[in-house]
């Protein structure tokens, strides 16, 4: 019992002197901060441009079966591409975060369309008040 209990302990040690591999936090980096429709920027901001990302995505097969639809919108990485693609619209405005980010999506009898849109905004330079 007692060389049970001492091998216990020392892979409790073992297992916990190791990080984990997979990453428990889902954030992606994106080249602009984003700010979805319920979020604002804790920084004042001045709007620089309206963007938006559309298409369509061909139906997979597990959303569709005997002509009728059983599920529909678009995956969690169709959603990051999309987003990818409006930052790098936003950064190449020179803006520093995309805000008020809705996504909206429509299905057809073959496809899944999708509308991102965001505001592409720069931050305003924050003024010195301590200085005289």
């Amino acid at each position: 019992m007692r060389k049970g209990l001492l091998s216990l302990l020392c892979l409790a040690g073992l297992v916990s002197c190791f990080q984990p591999v997979v990453y428990l936090r889902n954030k992606r980096n994106y080249p602009v901060d984003v700010f979805y429709d319920n979020q604002r920027p804790d920084r004042p901001f001045e709007p620089l441009q309206d963007l938006e990302v559309k298409g369509e995505v061909p139906l997979k097969n597990h959303q569709s079966a005997d002509r009728r639809m059983i599920d529909r919108g678009n995956d969690m990485e169709q959603k990051d591409l999309m987003l990818a693609r409006l930052t790098m619209q936003a950064k190449k405005l020179g803006a520093d975060a995309l805000v008020d980010v809705k996504y909206t999506y429509y299905t057809s009898i073959t496809d899944n369309g999708y509308i991102m849109k965001g505001l592409a905004v720069k931050y305003k330079r924050e003024v010195d008040t301590t200085q005289k």
